[in-house]
C-alpha cells in the first residue's frame, strides 16, 4: 500500500511544536538562574548578560534572515533552527562542566550554549509565522493568534514539568532535565523534513525591501513589536527570580504562581482572540491590553502581599498575549507583499525588545539593589505601545 504524503495540517502541527521549542529556549534557563548563581558563583550582572546575549543573537539572525532565508529556503532554515536549539539545550548539561575543568570558567560553557540555542530561536521566530501564513487556510489573524498560543503552552510545560522534575529528582539533577528538553527540537527537525511547505511568494507578489523601509506604517509596526517583546520578556524572564527574591516565596510556589500563571493567561488571551477575531477590532483589543499591562506591572511591584504580587505577574501574561501576534496580523494586512523580509525585520524589532526589556530590569535592579525597582522600569514599554497604536490609527486614517 502506497504511503500517503503528509498534509498542510502536519505543517501546522510541526509549527506548533516549533513555538514550543522557542518557549523552551527562552524559558528553561531563567528557571536555573539562581542555581547558576549558587553553583557556579555567577553574579547577577553576568546572568543578565545571558539574557542579553540570547536575544542579541536572535535579533542578529532576524536581520540576516531578511536577505538569506529566501536563498537557503524555508525547509533548510527551519530544520537548522531546531538542530541548533537541540545542541544548545543539551549542551547546558555538559559544556559548563567541560569549560570549568579545562579553562576554570563554567560561565564560558553557558555562553556557548546560549549562542547555539539563540541561533535556533532566532530562525524559528523568523520562519514559523510565514510558514503558517503561507499555508492554504482561512482566518489568518485567528490562525496567527492560535499559533502563538503554543509558545505560551510551551512555556507552561517548561515550568510545570520542570517543577515536577525538580520535586521528584532534586535540583542537583538539572542537567538531566536540559538533555530531556533537547529531545523535542531534535525530533521536530525530522518532522519538518517531511511536511509540505509553501512560501509567501506563492501567496503574494513580494515588495522590495527598499520599498518596505520607506513605509511609515512599517516603522510604527517596528515600534509596536519592540514594545510587545519588551513588555512580555521583562516580566517572564524575571518572574521566577522576582517571586523568590523580591516577594520571598519558595521556588516551587514562585515558579507555579509566577511564570506558569503568566504563560497560562498569555495563552488564554491568544486563544480568546482567535475566537473573537471577527467580532472585536484588533486595535481596540491591543490598546486595552496595553492599559492592562501597565496596571499589572504596578500591581506586581506595589502589591501589599506576595500573592497579590504574583497575581500581577499572571495578569501581565494575559495583557501581553495579543501584542506580538496582533502586530504581525496588522502588518500582514497593511503591508501586503512584505514577504519574508517583513517578518524577519519585525522579528528583529521584537527581539530587540525581548533583549532590551529584561536588560533594563536587570541593570536597574543592579543599580538599585532591588528587583522591584528594576521591574518598575519596564512600565515604559506598554505606555509606548499604547501611544504607537494611536499613531498607527492616525496613519491609517490619513491613508484612507
Amino acid at each position: 500500500m502506497e504511503k500517503q504524503p503528509l498534509s498542510y495540517q502536519h505543517t501546522i502541527w510541526a509549527s506548533y511544536l516549533g513555538y514550543v521549542t522557542q518557549a523552551i529556549v527562552n524559558n528553561l534557563s531563567p528557571l536555573l538562574f539562581l542555581t547558576f548563581q549558587s553553583q557556579y558563583g555567577i553574579s547577577l550582572d553576568r546572568i543578565t548578560f545571558l539574557i542579553t546575549l540570547n536575544f542579541g543573537i536572535q535579533l542578529t539572525v532576524d536581520l540576516a534572515s531578511a536577505v538569506l532565508i529566501d536563498k537557503i529556503g524555508y525547509r533548510t532554515g527551519v530544520t537548522a533552527a531546531h538542530i541548533c536549539a537541540a545542541l544548545g539545550l543539551a549542551g547546558m548539561a555538559v559544556l559548563p562542566v567541560i569549560t570549568g575543568r579545562l579553562f576554570g570558567s563554567a560561565y564560558g560553557g553557558l555562553l556557548v550554549c546560549v549562542v547555539f540555542y539563540a541561533l535556533g530561536g532566532g530562525l524559528i521566530e523568523v520562519l514559523i509565522s510565514p510558514i503558517v501564513e503561507a499555508c492554504p487556510t482561512e482566518g489568518k489573524a485567528a490562525a496567527m493568534s492560535l499559533l502563538h498560543s503554543f509558545y505560551c503552552w510551551g512555556q507552561m510545560a517548561v515550568v510545570l514539568l520542570s517543577t515536577v522534575f525538580f520535586a521528584a529528582a532534586g535540583m542537583e539533577r538539572w542537567r538531566i532535565l536540559c538533555a530531556l528538553w533537547a529531545l523535542l527540537p531534535a525530533c521536530n527537525a525530522l518532522y519538518f523534513r517531511k511536511v509540505p511547505i509553501r512560501t509567501l511568494e506563492e501567496e503574494h507578489e513580494t515588495m522590495p525591501i527598499s520599498r518596505l523601509l520607506c513605509q511609515k506604517m512599517f516603522w510604527v509596526f517596528c515600534v509596536l513589536m519592540l514594545c510587545a517583546g519588551a513588555s512580555e520578556l521583562a516580566m517572564s524572564q524575571w518572574a521566577s527570580a522576582f517571586a523568590e527574591a523580591g516577594l520571598h516565596v519558595n521556588k516551587a510556589l514562585g515558579d507555579l504562581a509566577g511564570p506558569c500563571m503568566f504563560a497560562a493567561l498569555m495563552g488564554t488571551a491568544r486563544v480568546l482572540h482567535a475566537k473573537l477575531a471577527d467580532r472585536v477590532p484588533l486595535m481596540r483589543f491591543m490598546i486595552g491590553c496595553g492599559l492592562l499591562c501597565i496596571a499589572s506591572y504596578l500591581l506586581a511591584v506595589y502589591a501589599p502581599a506576595p500573592m497579590i504580587g504574583l497575581a500581577g505577574c499572571g495578569i501581565c501574561g494575559f495583557s501581553v498575549g495579543v501584542m506580538w501576534p496582533g502586530t504581525f496580523s496588522l502588518a500582514t494586512e497593511a503591508l501586503r507583499g512584505g514577504g519574508t523580509a517583513m517578518f524577519a525585520l519585525l522579528s528583529l524589532a521584537g527581539d530587540m525588545g525581548c533583549s532590551l526589556g529584561p536588560t533594563v530590569v536587570g541593570m536597574a535592579s543592579v543599580e538599585s539593589g532591588d528587583l522591584k525597582s528594576g521591574l518598575m522600569m519596564a512600565i515604559l514599554f506598554p505606555i509606548l505601545l499604547c501611544l504607537g497604536m494611536l499613531l498607527w490609527k492616525r496613519l491609517k486614517a490619513e491613508e484612507g
